[in-house]
């Protein structure tokens, strides 16, 4: 059983920065797609940024150009890191792994979800 553990999150003002880093642990594949995703209250869960086993990565429109992802395969961690923040950023962030090496925002491919990390951003 893999487990995942978000780590990073916290309060920052706008334009400032923050790194996330999700862990796993347990058996995992460095082929698997990973993702970020996060929800604002009330608000419906998103996509963020995704990573597939082919190296393919996708963002949700408004934070390219501001956040990047990444993964260590090595170290079984999935970055995030996210630049120039804005008030509209503020959620609980979770990463998440997908049973497949191909995957699209759809949490429908998503088998293993951290417990998320409060990300606060305050103009």
């Amino acid at each position: 059983q893999v487990q995942l553990a978000e780590t990073g999150g916290g309060s920052v003002q706008a334009g400032g920065s923050l790194r996330l880093s999700c862990a796993a642990s347990g058996y995992t594949s460095s082929s698997a797609c990973m993702a970020w995703f996060r929800q604002a209250p009330g608000k419906e869960r998103e996509g963020v940024a995704r990573l597939d086993g082919a190296g393919l990565i996708m963002y949700l429109n408004s934070v390219k150009g501001r956040f990047t992802i990444s993964r260590d395969n090595a170290k079984n961690t999935l970055y995030l890191q996210m630049n120039s923040l804005k008030p509209e950023d503020t959620a609980v962030y979770y990463c998440a792994e997908a049973n497949q090496r191909y995957c699209s925002f759809s949490e429908r491919h998503y088998v293993n979800w951290g417990q998320g990390t409060q990300v606060t951003v305050s103009s």
